[in-house]
């Protein structure tokens, strides 16, 4: 692939990203985060074949051990404040009172 067609479908992910966070509503922030966590586990494994192809070339193997790491981060950060704003949500119903 050229760097312009890779260039070109960044700018249109990006785009395309933006355009439709900006239009969900605010209770529905919640569902989509965990739902694009979930997703966003796909790159792990990305990271993973990216990793494992790196037997020819060293520079391979760090980028992605950094992309696995940072794809980590985000899906378990996402996970915790995902589970933080839900509990927000819940009732009081353990506490005495």
């Amino acid at each position: 692939m050229t760097i312009m067609l890779l260039l070109f479908t960044f700018l249109i992910a990006v785009f395309l990203g933006v355009e439709l966070i900006t239009k969900v509503p605010s209770q529905l922030h919640t569902p989509l985060m965990s739902g694009s966590n979930a997703i966003s586990g796909i790159t792990i494994v990305g990271a993973l074949i990216a990793a494992g192809q790196g037997a020819s070339s060293w520079v391979l193997t760090i980028l992605g051990v950094l992309a696995m790491i940072c794809a980590t981060i985000n899906v378990v950060g996402g996970y915790l404040v995902t589970d933080r704003m839900l509990r927000m949500f819940k009732g009081k119903e353990g506490r005495k009172q």
